[in-house]
């Protein structure tokens, strides 16, 4: 009879616990990274190609949604099974995540190609410039599709069988050469604004490649299970859920930036692609408690897994106060980065407060969604998060517009929705409701 991967002390150790997150901290950082290069490139372009990089690189972030929900229900799974002492199940989860996350990017890649102009269109409001700009950018970087979700599920077996270094190399690589294209076919080759999408999709695909190498090299059947496919669908319907609403507010937050003017959107541009930067950072906590959560209470160690979450939810406020007084430092500064035009930096500085005191609520936050996905309480963050985004982000930033509120708005709104999930969310820890072992939920 296989035996449980992992006892719990070793489970909750701190050792533990930085021996996975540091590693997908990297990871994690390695793409909005390579985002804030690609706004710094762009923005010099001038205010119309930043704000065709703010509407293009808005949809971009919702395909990455998708390979978030691919990844986290993939980890949940494959961490379950791992912990159960059974390996080769572990890794099929990750076989036919792969078919299913092909499957989704061939379909966006070739969505974006018909629909990218009109969503670019209803994105960008009245500007017609910036709608032609950012749908010529989406259509080229949309083909990176596919392999954006194949890494995504990749990452997903992988962490779950807490093998945290592959992806490193895997994500870094093809990033590093992507921010070292993308000057290059701005500038030099004269690509403009097109240059920084055909370095985004060359990255996506080489990365994608690799992981279905990894998947390869573990010597275990690939051909697809169209009854696991849709097990997978079914049990990854309230991340996707979720996932959705997350983009309903942030398509919205977009949407009404755009309303108030280029040098709006573009300042937007610049904040939220920090936020996300600072948001995935915190979140190679919540990697970490997914994998090793479930590992926990796949081996039926419910206590392990209650310590564990306790932990990473201090940890992640302390790194979310830290991010906090690193940004207020770089206030006046880190704009001026991205972009020359002194308006676009003056409309930045009227999101950076809200920026600033929503950090360490964010760490906490991001850290203890990984405790639940990891746990498979998929079902409570789904309807915590359309609680909040119908409740709080959405009504907040469209008052924001009808009140002409500007960027404070809409980054207020943005903060009420980290307090009303950090609530709902502390609530749900002291229950203990979530700490159910034994097999994959579903």
């Amino acid at each position: 009879m296989s035996q449980p991967v992992a006892t719990a002390p070793e489970t909750a150790s701190p050792r533990r616990i930085a021996a996975l997150a540091l590693p997908a901290l990297v990871v994690l950082a390695a793409e909005p990274l390579y985002v804030l290069v690609d706004t710094a490139v762009v923005g010099h372009l001038g205010r119309v190609p930043l704000a065709a990089l703010a509407v293009g690189g808005t949809v971009l972030t919702l395909i990455a949604w998708l390979g978030t929900v691919v990844a986290y229900g993939t980890t949940g799974r494959s961490a379950r099974r791992f912990g159960a002492g059974d390996r080769a199940a572990a890794v099929a989860e990750g076989t036919q995540a792969s078919w299913l996350a092909l499957g989704v990017g061939v379909s966006v890649a070739v969505g974006m190609q018909i629909g990218g102009g009109a969503l670019a269109r209803t994105l960008a409001g009245a500007d017609g410039d910036v709608a032609d700009a950012a749908a010529q950018w989406l259509r080229v970087a949309a083909l990176g599709a596919p392999g954006l979700l194949l890494a995504a599920a990749g990452n997903g077996w992988l962490r779950g069988i807490q093998d945290t270094r592959r992806p490193l190399w895997f994500v870094l690589g093809p990033n590093l050469l992507s921010a070292l294209l993308c000057p290059l076919l701005v500038y030099p080759a004269g690509l403009g604004l097109v240059g920084s999408a055909v370095a985004n999709a060359v990255a996506q695909t080489i990365s994608g490649a690799l992981f279905v190498g990894a998947l390869v090299a573990e010597r275990v059947s690939l051909r697809p299970h169209p009854r696991m496919i849709a097990q997978q669908l079914v049990l990854s319907r309230d991340l996707l859920i979720r996932g959705l609403a997350f983009q309903a507010s942030f398509l919205s937050a977009t949407a009404v930036a755009a309303r108030f003017g280029a040098a709006a959107v573009g300042a937007h541009q610049i904040a939220l692609q920090l936020w996300f930067f600072t948001a995935l950072v915190l979140d190679a906590l919540a990697i970490a408690a997914q994998a090793l959560v479930g590992a926990a209470l796949g081996a039926g160690d419910a206590a392990g897994a209650r310590g564990l979450a306790r932990r990473i939810g201090v940890l992640g406020g302390v790194c979310g106060v830290a991010f906090a007084v690193l940004i207020a430092a770089g206030a006046g500064v880190v704009p001026g980065w991205f972009s020359s035009d002194p308006e676009v930096r003056d409309q930045a500085m009227v999101a950076w407060p809200w920026f600033v005191a929503m950090q360490p609520l964010a760490g906490v936050v991001f850290a203890l969604d990984g405790v639940l996905i990891g746990a498979g309480d998929v079902r409570y963050l789904r309807n915590l998060t359309i609680v909040a985004a119908l409740g709080g982000f959405l009504p907040a930033i469209w008052l924001a517009y009808g009140l002409d509120l500007g960027l404070g708005g809409i980054w207020a709104g943005l903060t009420l929705f980290v307090v009303l999930r950090l609530v709902a969310l502390l609530l749900r820890l002291r229950s203990g409701g979530w700490a159910v072992v034994g097999a994959v939920r579903a």
